[in-house]
């Protein structure tokens, strides 16, 4: 009986403990799989199951202590099952915590995306700027094509104007790789300061902060391990025995011998002026051997021709001048034979002349250089050697319907505009000659003209008497912005009364969704308009003798036209702006005429040897002007005019200078076309 009483009071605590451990039995099916545990996976439960009588005294005292074990036993089983509930509110809690953040995560992984990859024009990568620094490209872009430096039209007096007007100017860096101004904000500019001050990047690091002691500073009497020393680390080496042996053996058999000890005296030699004074040797180095003295001329001969004999007007004027202004010492005299000779009575003072000569007079070295004559005759390259310039048709732009009256290619290259008398502007893509884009403008297109600025994409077109402004946008979204923001001025109170009869106005409907966005009207009929090289100012040319507004100047960003010249002479064929100074160039019927801008005054006036000039180019360097006479010739002119090219048989139209090349394309209107 107490065999069993014991065996019922340890099987108390065990189904209290399963409870509290959450021990639920097991299905019959899987009590043989039970039965293979080992004694060691037995024993994890063994401590649980036996922990009701592990001692004798617990079964002595179980009697006495046989309700208050019950009691405990109920308050457990009601307590845990409470416990497991609130841990599973938790869980569940703590899980779907973390669940929702994975969810955000996941929500704002893009959140700090940016575009701003495609506002990148440059794709060379990041790769050192001073490999192209010699060449006018900075690399290649994806199709192969080289990348041009960007312009940079900022001269001296642009800079010093935004130095004093722009107030970031101080913070503002230029970007070799994109070729673009960028501003520093504050952080980077504190960044900088403290590198500058040799201080930390970082504001919140603290440089002072306590160091940690990855080792103990006592010093330890027993090393860190304790493997024991090679064998090798204190006994002789074997290797080394049998190299040294050898070399004795070899010394003393005579097979080695030492070196010879040269004989110094033998091969000596002995400065023969070491005992001389530096100043002497000195001098010898400095030495100028004096001039020699003039051979004579045929005025000192015995018989010299008559041109050299002296009137007697000159005579007289001879002796009336001073000693020091005279051209010759002495008197040409002639005689009839060598023996009527006499002495020569200026010898002791000619001698004496000489002497003061050698004594006086300080001597200077010369470098005389030897100059071939051929190397002074410029070489004119051959034409092969000047390509590539196009020797065949590689491209035809189809697609207007009537005379094609002016083109304009746009700063990068990649686009081409052309007028027509269709009433059409037309843009193609220059590498594909694919029309990407046609605006009706409803008249006959006299002149176009790209905006020579690349950040901004704009096109003058002149027809009738209105200049139109469009916007192809045809550029990247920064360019396009920009261009928006240069057309978005207001007009100023006295932009009538600058220029006369010029009315600027706004389009709407069907004129603003093809592009044009500005219409500038004029009172006569414009032939011709050319951009500055900056963008805001546009020239536009009204040919007409009756008229003193043949030329006007307009100004986008505040809209406001202005008439530079009062009265003009002759009729203006068309206008220039210099690409680098502050020029303006107007080119009338015989003559061009170069006006500097600050001063507003005429610098030069180039005079034409013909009767008529019909059109001008400058060159993008600024150092030359090309200028086109319809009767079969072309001048290109520094001043005064250095070549004339007679080629064509026919007239010839609007002369056309490459960029980054040497030659000229001229092109005759009876089709034609000339590359010098």
């Amino acid at each position: 009986m107490e065999e069993s009483s014991g065996n019922m009071r340890s099987s108390e605590p065990t189904a209290a403990m399963k409870k509290i451990f959450n021990f639920k039995d097991k299905p019959a099916g899987k009590e043989e799989e039970d039965e293979d545990l080992s004694d060691s996976e037995e024993s994890v439960f063994s401590g649980l199951e036996d922990s009701g009588s592990d001692s004798e005294e617990d079964e002595k005292e179980s009697d006495d202590n046989d309700d208050e074990d019950d009691d405990d036993v109920t308050a457990v089983e009601s307590k845990q099952p409470k416990q497991t509930e609130e841990e599973e509110e938790k869980e569940e809690v703590v899980g779907g915590v973390t669940e929702r953040e994975e969810e955000e995560k996941k929500e704002d992984e893009y959140e700090h995306d940016s575009s701003d990859e495609e506002d990148i024009r440059n794709t060379v990568g990041n790769i050192p700027m001073e490999w192209y620094k010699d060449f006018p490209h900075i690399g290649y872009n994806l199709d192969g094509k080289k990348i041009f430096k960007p312009i940079r039209n900022k001269d001296e007096l642009d800079d010093f104007l935004d130095k004093m007007e722009n107030p970031d100017y101080w913070r503002t860096v230029h970007d070799k790789q994109t070729g673009s101004d960028i501003v520093l904000s504050d952080e980077q500019v504190e960044l900088v300061n403290r590198l500058q001050k040799g201080q930390f990047g970082d504001v919140n690091f603290n440089e002072y902060q306590p160091s940690v002691e990855f080792f103990s500073s006592d010093v330890m009497i027993h090393p860190v391990t304790n493997r024991p020393a090679d064998k090798r680390s204190f006994i002789p080496s074997l290797i080394e025995k049998e190299k040294v042996s050898k070399l004795v053996h070899a010394i003393k058999m005579g097979w080695i011998k030492p070196r010879r000890v040269e004989d110094d005296t033998r091969g000596r030699f002995y400065d023969l002026w070491a005992g001389e004074d530096s100043s002497i040797l000195g001098r010898h180095k400095m030495h100028l051997p004096a001039p020699k003295i003039p051979l004579p001329g045929h005025q000192e001969s015995y018989n010299p021709p008559p041109e050299y004999l002296f009137t007697e007007e000159e005579l007289a004027l001879w002796e009336q001048q001073d000693a020091s202004d005279r051209k010759l010492p002495f008197v040409p005299v002639k005689f009839s034979s060598l023996r009527q000779v006499p002495a020569f009575s200026r010898f002791i003072h000619e001698r004496f002349e000489r002497c003061l000569d050698l004594y006086l007079c300080p001597r200077q070295r010369k470098m005389r250089v030897n100059v071939n004559p051929e190397d002074l005759i410029p070489k004119l390259p051959k034409p092969k050697d000047l390509q590539p310039f196009p020797t065949t048709q590689s491209l035809v732009y189809r697609g207007h319907s009537g005379l094609v009256r002016s083109i304009s290619v746009s700063p990068s290259g990649q686009w081409l505009a052309s007028g027509s008398d269709d009433g059409s502007v037309r843009f193609w893509e220059v590498c594909s000659s694919r029309c990407m884009k046609t605006v009706q403008v409803g008249g006959a297109v006299k002149s176009v003209a790209w905006n020579p600025n690349p950040s901004v994409c704009l096109l003058a077109v002149a027809l009738e008497s209105v200049v139109l402004i469009l916007s192809p946008s045809l550029a990247d979204r920064q360019v396009v912005q920009s261009s928006e923001r240069l057309l978005s001025g207001q007009p100023e109170a006295d932009t009538s009364d600058a220029a006369g009869p010029v009315i600027w106005s706004d389009t709407e409907g069907e004129e603003l969704n093809q592009g044009i966005r500005l219409k500038i009207q004029h009172p006569k009929a414009v032939h011709q308009v050319a951009w500055h090289a900056k963008g805001d100012y546009l020239a536009s040319v009204m040919p007409d003798h009756s008229s003193h507004l043949q030329v006007l100047i307009h100004q986008l960003s505040r809209r406001r036209s202005q008439n530079p010249f009062r009265k003009n002479k002759g009729l203006v064929q068309c206008v220039s702006f210099h690409p680098v100074r502050p020029y303006f160039f107007v080119a009338t019927q015989r003559s061009v005429r170069i006006y500097n801008l600050v001063k507003q005054e005429m610098t030069k006036k180039l005079q034409a040897n013909s009767k008529w000039i019909s059109s001008m180019a400058v060159h993008p360097g600024g150092n030359r002007l090309h200028r086109v006479h319809p009767h079969t010739r072309s001048t290109s002119t520094p001043v005064p005019p250095q070549h004339q090219i007679h080629h064509h048989t026919r007239s010839t139209s609007t002369p056309d200078p490459p960029p980054h090349q040497i030659h000229l394309n001229t092109r005759s209107i009876f089709g034609s076309s000339l590359i010098m």
